[in-house]
C-alpha cells in the first residue's frame, strides 16, 4: 500500500511515477477524500477538546459548591451532550471516508523503484545476461514436453480432466518422480544457502491476500473456498510473508530468509488458448518460493543476492536461461523493481519464465503491517519484503524433457538430479 502522507505531501511525484506503469492512474479522488477526512478529523479534534474542557469545568464548579441544579452547571451540561451528539454524529462519517480512502488506495499498485526501466509492455524489458548457451541442444527436432509426456505415459491430461476440468494434468510414474526430485533438490539447494524452511497452510484468509497485494485486484484470478473465508494459494509468497503480519520485529532478526514448497492455484484468467498442452500454464502447478524479510538499508543488495540463488538451480541442472530486468509496464502489481529468469526451450525456439524475483520495499509491509524496531531508536519502520521463485517445478520438468531428450525421444536425467532418482535415464524400456 502507498503511504497516504507521501500522496497528500508529493502528489505529483507520486503520480508521475505511477503514469511509468500506465497512464489511466489518478490521484485526485483521494486527494478529496483524505482533505474531507481530515477537515473532519480536526473539527473532531476541537470538539473533543471542547468536550474535555466542559468535563473538568463541570467538576470543578461541583467542587466548589456550585447547586447541580444551578443555571450555570445546566448550560454546561446542555453544550456538553450536544458537543457529544456532534461528535457521535461526526465519528461514523470519518470511519466511512478512512475506509473509502483505503479501499482506493489498496487498488493502487507499488510505486515502480528509480533504477526500473521505464517501458509501456514486455517488449522493453532489458536483457542484463545470458547464461548456459554451451548446453542448448543441437538437435533441432525436439518434441515439445507435453507431447513427449503424453507419449512416454508420464503426463497425463485426459484423466486429470476426467477427474477436474482443462488445464489440470496428472504426473505418473517417473513423471511424479521427476517432479518429486526437483522439489527436493531445490529445497535442499535453498536450505544451504541459508533459507528456513517453512510448509505453510495452502488456504489462506482473505486477509492475507490483501497484506501481500493478490486482494482486491486479483480476486477473479483466485480460487475461492464458497463456505468459508479461505482462498486456494496463488504463491507460497502469500502465506510466508504474512506469517509476520501485524508484528514488530526486533532489527536483529532481519534479515529472516524462508523457502518453502506448495502447490499453488490460479485461474489464469485472460490467459486461455496460450500454452493449453503440458507443463507450463496450469490451475495447479508446484513452486518452491523464496521470501525475504530485511531491512530497508539492505533490500536492493538482497534483491541481487536472491535472483543468484533462483540462477543457482538452472546452473546446476545446466538449462540455459536469461535474466530480465522488467521495465514499468510489465512489473507486478507489489514489485517496485523486478527481474524474471526465462529457460530455454527448444521445442519453441525460445525462453519461457521460470522464475519473477520481487523486491516490493515496503508496500507489503504496509499493507501486512510488518514493521521493525532498532534499539536505542524511538519508534518503528517497515521492513522491506522480497519473493522470487526459486523455481517453478513444473517449467524447470518441462525445460529437462526438451534439453535433456535424446534422439530417441529418450531423456538424461541431470547429474545432480541423479542420486534422487537412482537412474540416469527418465524412460528404461
Amino acid at each position: 500500500m502507498l503511504d497516504i502522507k507521501k500522496i497528500r505531501e508529493n502528489p505529483q511525484e507520486v503520480l508521475d511515477k505511477l503514469h511509468k506503469r500506465s497512464p489511466n492512474y489518478e490521484l485526485q479522488s483521494i486527494l478529496d477524500l483524505d482533505s474531507k477526512q481530515r477537515d473532519i478529523q480536526n473539527i473532531r479534534t476541537e470538539l473533543q477538546a471542547r468536550s474535555n474542557e466542559i468535563g473538568k469545568l463541570i467538576g470543578q464548579k461541583m467542587r466548589e459548591g456550585a447547586n447541580p441544579q444551578s443555571e450555570e452547571i445546566i448550560t454546561l451540561k446542555q453544550e456538553g451532550n450536544e458537543v457529544k451528539a456532534k461528535l457521535a454524529d461526526l465519528e461514523p462519517q470519518e470511519r466511512e471516508l478512512k475506509a473509502n480512502i483505503e479501499a482506493l488506495l489498496l487498488e493502487l499498485p507499488n510505486l515502480p523503484s528509480d533504477s526500473t526501466p521505464v517501458g509501456k509492455d514486455e517488449s522493453q524489458n532489458v536483457e542484463v545476461r545470458r547464461w548456459g548457451d554451451e548446453f542448448i541442444p543441437e538437435n533441432k527436432d525436439i518434441i515439445p514436453h507435453g507431447d513427449i509426456g503424453e507419449k512416454w505415459g508420464i503426463i497425463n491430461s485426459e484423466r486429470a480432466v476426467k477427474v477436474a476440468q482443462s488445464r489440470f494434468i496428472a504426473l505418473i510414474g517417473a513423471g511424479a518422480a521427476l517432479e518429486r526430485a526437483l522439489i527436493n533438490f531445490m529445497l535442499d539447494q535453498q536450505i544451504e544457502a541459508g533459507y528456513v524452511e517453512i510448509m505453510p497452510p495452502v488456504l489462506v484468509n482473505s486477509e492475507t491476500l490483501q497484506g501481500t497485494g493478490q486482494l482486491p485486484k486479483f480476486a477473479e484470478e483466485s480460487f475461492k473456498c464458497d463456505k468459508d473465508d479461505l482462498w486456494l494459494t496463488p504463491t507460497a509468497e502469500v502465506p510466508v510473508t504474512n506469517f509476520y503480519r501485524q508484528e514488530i520485529l526486533e532489527a536483529e532478526m532481519l534479515p529472516i530468509y524462508h523457502c518453502a514448497f506448495t502447490p499453488c492455484f490460479r485461474r489464469e484468467a485472460g490467459s486461455y488458448g496460450r500454452d493449453m498442452r503440458g507443463l507450463i500454464r496450469l490451475h495447479q502447478f508446484h513452486k518452491v518460493e523464496l521470501v525475504k524479510i530485511v531491512h530497508p538499508d539492505v533490500s536492493v543488495e538482497e534483491h541481487e543476492k536472491m535472483v543468484k540463488d533462483a540462477e543457482r538451480i538452472l546452473q546446476a541442472l545446466k538449462l540455459p536461461y536469461r535474466v530480465l530486468e522488467l521495465c514499468t509496464g510489465d512489473i507486478g502489481f507489489s514489485a517496485a523493481k523486478c527481474y524474471d529468469l526465462e529457460v530455454w526451450m527448444p521445442s519453441a525456439n525460445t525462453y519461457r519464465e521460470i522464475s519473477s524475483c520481487s523486491n516490493c520495499f515496503d508496500f507489503q509491509a504496509r499493507r501486512a503491517d510488518i514493521r521493525f524496531k532498532e534499539k536505542g531508536k524511538k519508534g518503528t519502520e517497515y521492513v522491506h519484503t522480497l519473493n522470487g521463485s526459486g523455481l517453478a517445478v513444473g517449467r524447470t520438468m518441462a525445460a529437462i524433457l526438451e534439453n535433456y531428450q535424446l534422439p530417441d525421444g529418450n531423456v538424461r536425467i541431470p547429474e545432480v538430479l541423479q542420486p534422487y532418482l537412482k537412474r540416469d535415464l527418465l524412460i528404461v524400456e
